[in-house]
């Protein structure tokens, strides 16, 4: 048996594993981290197709979120552009002008003259509200009670789905999705190259802060006795003696790894845990057959649409870069159905699109975050303690303080970092 001894150990080399191994290490810790897949980046890693650049699903980075903020003091070079103001609605199989500024609202054909005016006051009401002290009811709820009009109402939940990535109105709290809608408004980054130059990046800078970085690497336990973290076991039985561990996998893989975690606090987050789930199409097409129509919200079904190398660079020659998703929140569905109503949008937006075709990438029910703020959620504050056994920390899209997507990320890895840092050294 194999012996090893670090100070902290980090399962993940997704944006959150990454983020809580390089703090850790710039305070003085030695840290491994060990990813299972050969490959660093999880559900942040770019994949190369025909000289095009696709993020699994389209990514947004939100310029007034916490992975902006916390990614720019690690000294995280973050270069993109935003998505186009000009924004249509997919409605009735038709495609209709969106009203997105205060002028297009008040001439929109989607509304009603009071319509109008009630969008304008929600749009002001959403821009200026304290999100945080709105009452714990789902999103339906807090929707039927403030918008009266259903077309202003079918505008909201569109905008709701588009900044949270989550299609699960009834179960969704009202307070941290208008947080994220306020967060959305304030404007979003498309990254040149992908996400995947962030990963570099920090890859990079964990090295150089003396981070040991372990691929391929598959965890099997999280080993603990009276309380304690004592280390971790890897296949072939292989230890690595550690006093932290970070664990950045899902609520139920995390459970899986700690013995008798049925008598912690991880039994309730993994039994408790909403995931949300998309469908996402991913186009790299020679051309758009309407041009000037680079982003689509439609109103009566979960699917947004938006053209990303408007103004970020994701190809070698040129070749355009769509994304297209379909917003399932928590249940299972159908991949062949999924792909026939974005094959179907697609169809209304750009007519012929398939005869543009360079290169696609469809991933059905893919994950877009392990757990939502939702009702009957025990507690809205999740981690980065793990309550029953000392030194075990969890962060990630669901490790949340109200945060979501790669902000509960990068903030969950800055929380689950600073707590070790105020623990004793002991390697």
């Amino acid at each position: 048996m194999n012996m090893t001894k670090y100070d902290t150990a980090v399962i993940g080399g997704g944006l959150a594993g990454f983020i809580a191994a390089l703090e850790v290490a710039k305070g003085g810790r030695s840290v491994v981290l060990l990813e299972r897949s050969g490959r660093m980046g999880g559900r942040a890693m770019t994949n190369k197709k025909n000289g095009v650049l696709f993020n699994l699903g389209g990514h947004a980075l939100y310029r007034a979120g916490d992975a902006f903020r916390i990614l720019q003091e690690l000294g995280i070079r973050i270069e993109g552009g935003p998505p186009s103001a000009k924004v249509n609605a997919l409605w009735n199989r038709g495609v209709v002008p969106m009203p997105a500024t205060p002028l297009s609202m008040l001439t929109s054909k989607l509304l009603t003259w009071s319509g109008k005016l009630g969008l304008l006051r929600l749009v002001i009401r959403i821009t200026k509200m304290d999100a945080s002290k709105v009452e714990n009811t789902p999103l339906r709820q807090w929707a039927e009670q403030e918008i009266a009009d259903p077309m202003v109402r079918h505008i909201f939940y569109s905008l709701c789905r588009t900044a949270t990535y989550t299609f699960d109105p009834d179960h969704q709290l009202a307070g941290p999705v208008l947080g994220q809608v306020q967060r959305s408004l304030k404007g979003v980054l498309y990254i040149h190259g992908g996400w995947q130059t962030i990963v570099d990046q920090l890859q990079q800078k964990a090295i150089d802060a003396g981070v040991h970085i372990i691929s391929g690497s598959d965890v099997k336990e999280i080993v603990h006795a009276n309380g304690q973290v004592q280390g971790i076991k890897l296949a072939h039985e292989e230890m690595v003696e550690v006093s932290h561990v970070i664990s950045t996998a899902s609520p139920s893989e995390t459970y899986k790894l700690v013995a008798n975690a049925d008598r912690t606090i991880l039994k309730q987050w993994k039994d408790e845990a909403r995931p949300s789930k998309a469908a996402c199409l991913d186009l790299g097409l020679k051309r758009l057959s309407v041009p000037g129509r680079n982003v689509a919200i439609a109103l009566d079904q979960p699917i947004f649409f938006s053209h990303h190398t408007l103004n970020a660079n994701l190809s070698e020659d040129g070749t355009l870069v769509v994304h297209m998703v379909k917003y399932n929140g928590s249940g299972e569905s159908n991949p062949k159905e999924d792909e026939e109503a974005l094959t179907a949008a697609m169809n209304t937006l750009h007519p012929g699109w398939e005869q543009e075709i360079v290169t696609k990438q469809f991933l059905p029910n893919m994950t877009v975050v392990h757990d939502t703020l939702h009702v009957g959620k025990s507690n809205l504050q999740t981690g980065p303690a793990v309550e029953g056994i000392q030194g075990l920390y969890v962060a990630g899209d669901w490790a949340s303080h109200g945060e979501m997507l790669a902000d509960a990320s990068a903030a969950s890895a800055r929380r689950a970092a600073q707590a070790i840092l105020k623990t004793p050294q002991f390697a």
